[in-house]
Protein backbone atom coordinates (compact mmCIF):
# COMPACT_ATOMS: atom_id res chain seq x y z
CA UNK A 1 0.00 0.00 0.00
CA UNK A 2 1.17 3.28 -0.91
CA UNK A 3 0.49 6.35 1.18
CA UNK A 4 0.43 9.92 -0.62
CA UNK A 5 2.14 13.00 0.79
CA UNK A 6 -0.81 14.82 0.18
CA UNK A 7 -3.22 12.69 2.55
CA UNK A 8 -3.26 13.49 5.87
CA UNK A 9 -4.10 11.29 8.75
CA UNK A 10 -6.19 10.59 10.50
CA UNK A 11 -7.66 9.66 6.69
CA UNK A 12 -4.43 7.56 6.32
CA UNK A 13 -4.78 5.83 9.72
CA UNK A 14 -8.24 4.67 8.92
CA UNK A 15 -7.20 3.01 5.51
CA UNK A 16 -4.09 1.10 6.94
CA UNK A 17 -5.80 -0.13 10.00
CA UNK A 18 -8.56 -1.63 8.00
CA UNK A 19 -6.25 -3.13 5.55
CA UNK A 20 -3.96 -4.18 8.88
CA UNK A 21 -6.99 -5.80 10.59
CA UNK A 22 -7.99 -7.66 7.66
CA UNK A 23 -4.75 -9.04 7.33
CA UNK A 24 -4.34 -10.18 10.52
CA UNK A 25 -7.84 -11.43 11.23
CA UNK A 26 -9.10 -8.36 13.58
CA UNK A 27 -11.86 -7.98 11.34
CA UNK A 28 -14.19 -10.70 11.81
CA UNK A 29 -17.70 -11.16 11.07
CA UNK A 30 -20.24 -10.93 14.62
CA UNK A 31 -21.21 -14.24 14.76
CA UNK A 32 -17.46 -15.78 15.31
CA UNK A 33 -16.86 -16.56 18.80
CA UNK A 34 -13.98 -15.02 19.80
CA UNK A 35 -11.27 -17.18 21.11
CA UNK A 36 -10.49 -17.78 24.58
CA UNK A 37 -6.92 -19.37 24.52
CA UNK A 38 -3.68 -17.73 25.57
CA UNK A 39 -2.88 -15.84 22.37
CA UNK A 40 -6.51 -14.15 22.46
CA UNK A 41 -5.14 -12.91 26.17
CA UNK A 42 -2.26 -11.36 24.64
CA UNK A 43 -2.16 -7.29 24.78
CA UNK A 44 -2.91 -5.68 22.02
CA UNK A 45 -0.26 -4.82 19.22
CA UNK A 46 0.27 -1.33 18.03
CA UNK A 47 -2.26 -1.85 15.28
CA UNK A 48 -4.91 -2.81 17.14
CA UNK A 49 -3.94 -0.04 19.74
CA UNK A 50 -4.39 2.58 17.19
CA UNK A 51 -7.58 1.11 15.99
CA UNK A 52 -9.01 1.95 19.65
CA UNK A 53 -8.03 5.19 19.87
CA UNK A 54 -7.63 6.58 16.36
CA UNK A 55 -5.85 9.79 15.34
CA UNK A 56 -7.66 13.48 15.93
CA UNK A 57 -6.90 15.87 13.63
CA UNK A 58 -2.68 16.41 13.56
CA UNK A 59 -1.15 19.77 13.18
CA UNK A 60 -0.64 21.93 10.48
CA UNK A 61 2.47 21.53 7.90
CA UNK A 62 2.82 25.44 8.83
CA UNK A 63 3.17 24.67 12.78
CA UNK A 64 5.65 21.98 12.12
CA UNK A 65 7.64 23.50 9.20
CA UNK A 66 10.14 24.77 11.64
CA UNK A 67 10.71 21.65 13.76
CA UNK A 68 10.95 19.29 10.69
CA UNK A 69 13.49 21.67 9.05
CA UNK A 70 15.66 21.23 12.03
CA UNK A 71 15.10 17.90 12.35
CA UNK A 72 16.25 17.17 8.38
CA UNK A 73 19.00 19.30 9.26
CA UNK A 74 20.85 16.45 11.44
CA UNK A 75 20.48 13.85 9.18
CA UNK A 76 23.86 14.88 7.42
CA UNK A 77 26.12 15.24 10.35
CA UNK A 78 24.63 11.80 11.54
CA UNK A 79 25.58 10.25 8.69
CA UNK A 80 29.51 11.68 8.47
CA UNK A 81 29.80 10.71 12.05
CA UNK A 82 28.09 7.66 11.68
CA UNK A 83 30.98 6.72 8.63
CA UNK A 84 33.88 7.30 11.18
CA UNK A 85 31.97 4.38 13.23
CA UNK A 86 31.67 2.34 10.60
CA UNK A 87 35.74 2.89 9.12
CA UNK A 88 36.90 1.84 12.71
CA UNK A 89 34.40 -1.27 13.96
CA UNK A 90 33.12 -2.07 10.25
CA UNK A 91 29.64 -3.69 10.50
CA UNK A 92 29.61 -5.88 13.29
CA UNK A 93 26.93 -5.72 15.61
CA UNK A 94 28.31 -4.58 19.33
CA UNK A 95 25.86 -2.52 20.84
CA UNK A 96 27.77 -1.97 24.05
CA UNK A 97 30.53 -0.35 22.57
CA UNK A 98 28.24 1.29 19.76
CA UNK A 99 25.97 2.83 22.59
CA UNK A 100 29.10 4.39 24.45
CA UNK A 101 30.48 6.14 21.12
CA UNK A 102 26.64 7.09 20.13
CA UNK A 103 26.26 8.98 23.75
CA UNK A 104 30.05 11.10 23.47
CA UNK A 105 28.67 12.55 19.60
CA UNK A 106 25.34 14.18 21.75
CA UNK A 107 26.69 17.99 22.10
CA UNK A 108 27.14 18.73 25.82
CA UNK A 109 23.64 20.14 27.36
CA UNK A 110 23.41 23.94 26.52
CA UNK A 111 24.22 26.39 29.14
CA UNK A 112 21.79 27.89 31.40
CA UNK A 113 21.06 31.14 29.70
CA UNK A 114 20.11 29.00 26.19
CA UNK A 115 17.78 26.70 28.18
CA UNK A 116 15.90 29.92 29.94
CA UNK A 117 15.56 31.36 26.20
CA UNK A 118 14.34 28.14 24.91
CA UNK A 119 11.73 27.84 27.93
CA UNK A 120 10.31 31.25 27.23
CA UNK A 121 9.60 29.87 24.14
CA UNK A 122 7.87 27.15 25.37
CA UNK A 123 5.68 28.92 27.38
CA UNK A 124 4.69 31.17 24.68
CA UNK A 125 3.61 28.83 22.55
CA UNK A 126 1.83 27.17 25.93
CA UNK A 127 -0.08 30.23 25.40
CA UNK A 128 -1.51 29.37 21.83
CA UNK A 129 -2.81 26.04 23.06
CA UNK A 130 -6.05 24.97 21.83
CA UNK A 131 -8.62 22.00 22.75
CA UNK A 132 -7.56 20.70 19.45
CA UNK A 133 -3.99 21.25 19.54
CA UNK A 134 -4.01 19.38 23.34
CA UNK A 135 -5.67 16.48 21.62
CA UNK A 136 -3.48 16.15 19.22
CA UNK A 137 -0.56 16.71 21.09
CA UNK A 138 -1.81 14.07 23.62
CA UNK A 139 -2.09 11.50 21.29
CA UNK A 140 1.34 11.86 19.12
CA UNK A 141 2.77 12.52 23.07
CA UNK A 142 1.20 8.57 23.22
CA UNK A 143 1.69 6.66 20.36
CA UNK A 144 4.85 8.96 19.44
CA UNK A 145 7.35 6.33 21.21
CA UNK A 146 6.58 3.34 19.59
CA UNK A 147 2.91 2.72 17.93
CA UNK A 148 3.03 4.70 15.08
CA UNK A 149 6.35 3.34 13.88
CA UNK A 150 5.57 0.10 14.26
CA UNK A 151 2.32 0.64 12.23
CA UNK A 152 4.33 1.89 9.21
CA UNK A 153 6.20 -0.93 8.98
CA UNK A 154 3.54 -3.45 9.33
CA UNK A 155 2.00 -1.81 6.09
CA UNK A 156 5.46 -2.79 4.42
CA UNK A 157 5.38 -6.13 5.69
CA UNK A 158 2.02 -7.04 3.77
CA UNK A 159 3.77 -6.65 0.47
CA UNK A 160 7.38 -8.14 1.46
CA UNK A 161 7.95 -12.18 2.26
CA UNK A 162 7.15 -13.44 5.30
CA UNK A 163 10.36 -13.95 6.88
CA UNK A 164 11.69 -10.94 5.38
CA UNK A 165 8.99 -9.18 7.24
CA UNK A 166 9.73 -10.58 10.67
CA UNK A 167 13.57 -10.13 10.26
CA UNK A 168 12.97 -6.16 9.76
CA UNK A 169 10.41 -6.14 12.55
CA UNK A 170 12.63 -6.83 14.86
CA UNK A 171 15.35 -5.08 13.69
CA UNK A 172 13.20 -1.51 14.51
CA UNK A 173 12.17 -2.97 18.10
CA UNK A 174 15.93 -3.07 18.42
CA UNK A 175 16.68 0.51 17.05
CA UNK A 176 13.84 1.84 19.41
CA UNK A 177 14.94 -0.06 22.46
CA UNK A 178 18.46 1.46 21.57
CA UNK A 179 17.33 4.80 21.05
CA UNK A 180 15.38 4.27 24.61
CA UNK A 181 18.57 3.01 26.38
CA UNK A 182 20.92 5.69 25.43
CA UNK A 183 19.06 8.78 25.67
CA UNK A 184 17.63 7.86 29.24
CA UNK A 185 21.42 7.41 30.20
CA UNK A 186 21.96 10.66 29.13
CA UNK A 187 19.59 12.40 30.38
CA UNK A 188 20.15 11.27 33.92
CA UNK A 189 24.00 12.17 33.20
CA UNK A 190 23.12 15.73 32.00
CA UNK A 191 20.24 16.31 34.63
CA UNK A 192 18.37 18.95 32.58
CA UNK A 193 14.34 19.07 34.31
CA UNK A 194 11.76 19.43 31.46
CA UNK A 195 10.05 22.81 30.82
CA UNK A 196 7.37 21.54 33.09
CA UNK A 197 9.56 21.20 35.82
CA UNK A 198 11.28 24.25 35.36
CA UNK A 199 7.31 25.98 35.13
CA UNK A 200 4.71 23.57 36.56
CA UNK A 201 2.26 25.60 35.51
CA UNK A 202 2.93 24.55 31.95
CA UNK A 203 1.30 20.47 32.83
CA UNK A 204 -0.35 21.31 35.99
CA UNK A 205 -1.50 17.96 35.75
CA UNK A 206 1.31 16.13 36.19
CA UNK A 207 1.31 17.09 40.19
CA UNK A 208 5.30 18.31 40.18
CA UNK A 209 6.65 19.29 43.82
CA UNK A 210 8.07 22.16 44.64
CA UNK A 211 11.97 21.05 44.03
CA UNK A 212 11.63 18.42 42.07
CA UNK A 213 14.56 18.04 39.60
CA UNK A 214 13.51 15.62 37.16
CA UNK A 215 11.79 14.05 34.87
CA UNK A 216 14.86 15.25 32.94
CA UNK A 217 14.63 15.88 29.29
CA UNK A 218 17.83 16.17 27.30
CA UNK A 219 18.18 14.48 24.91
CA UNK A 220 14.56 13.74 23.97
CA UNK A 221 13.63 10.49 23.90
CA UNK A 222 10.90 10.84 21.92
CA UNK A 223 12.88 12.04 19.09
CA UNK A 224 15.65 9.75 19.22
CA UNK A 225 13.07 6.83 18.72
CA UNK A 226 11.29 8.78 16.00
CA UNK A 227 15.46 9.70 14.28
CA UNK A 228 15.65 5.98 14.51
CA UNK A 229 12.55 4.93 13.07
CA UNK A 230 12.32 7.44 10.40
CA UNK A 231 16.39 6.52 9.38
CA UNK A 232 15.56 2.93 9.53
CA UNK A 233 12.21 2.89 7.46
CA UNK A 234 13.15 5.53 4.86
CA UNK A 235 16.16 3.11 3.96
CA UNK A 236 13.28 0.12 3.49
CA UNK A 237 11.15 1.62 1.33
CA UNK A 238 12.93 5.31 0.26
CA UNK A 239 9.47 6.60 -1.92
CA UNK A 240 7.76 7.09 1.40
CA UNK A 241 10.52 9.04 3.51
CA UNK A 242 8.71 12.00 3.13
CA UNK A 243 5.20 10.53 5.17
CA UNK A 244 7.91 9.17 7.66
CA UNK A 245 9.72 12.97 8.57
CA UNK A 246 5.85 14.69 7.96
CA UNK A 247 5.54 12.40 11.16
CA UNK A 248 8.27 12.67 13.02
CA UNK A 249 7.93 16.24 12.74
CA UNK A 250 4.63 15.98 14.28
CA UNK A 251 5.58 13.87 17.09
CA UNK A 252 8.52 16.80 17.99
CA UNK A 253 6.18 19.88 17.69
CA UNK A 254 3.48 18.12 20.07
CA UNK A 255 6.78 17.98 22.85
CA UNK A 256 7.14 21.61 22.69
CA UNK A 257 3.68 22.48 22.23
CA UNK A 258 2.34 20.39 25.47
CA UNK A 259 6.15 21.33 27.51
CA UNK A 260 7.61 18.45 27.63
CA UNK A 261 10.78 19.73 25.38
CA UNK A 262 12.85 23.06 24.19
CA UNK A 263 14.54 22.48 20.89
CA UNK A 264 17.88 21.84 22.12
CA UNK A 265 16.21 18.40 23.76
CA UNK A 266 14.57 17.63 20.15
CA UNK A 267 17.80 17.95 18.31
CA UNK A 268 19.92 15.91 20.15
CA UNK A 269 17.56 13.75 20.35
CA UNK A 270 17.44 13.52 16.57
CA UNK A 271 20.90 13.23 16.38
CA UNK A 272 21.16 10.15 18.28
CA UNK A 273 18.09 8.38 16.40
CA UNK A 274 19.96 9.22 13.42
CA UNK A 275 22.91 7.52 14.66
CA UNK A 276 21.20 4.44 15.74
CA UNK A 277 18.80 4.28 12.94
CA UNK A 278 22.81 3.95 10.49
CA UNK A 279 23.77 1.34 12.87
CA UNK A 280 20.92 -1.13 12.38
CA UNK A 281 20.96 -0.44 8.69
CA UNK A 282 24.26 -1.53 8.64
CA UNK A 283 24.67 -4.39 11.36
CA UNK A 284 21.52 -5.57 9.38
CA UNK A 285 23.48 -5.57 5.48
CA UNK A 286 20.91 -2.60 4.05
Amino acid sequence: MTILRGIKWPYVLIALLAAAAAAVGLLRPQSVTAPTSAAAKKKPGATERIKQNPPPKLFTDAEIATIGKDAAAQRKKADALFAQWKATHGTARDDKAFAVWAAKQVPAAPPATRRTAELRQVQQLARTRTPAGTKAATWLELNGKKDIWKLYLHDQRELIPAQQGEAEKLQLKSALKLAKTISDQLAAKDEQPAPFVLDPSLRPEKHIKPGAKGPYSYPSRHAARSAAAVTFLSALSPHRAADYEWMRAEVLYSRLYMAGHVTDDLTAGTLLGDLIGDYELAVNGH
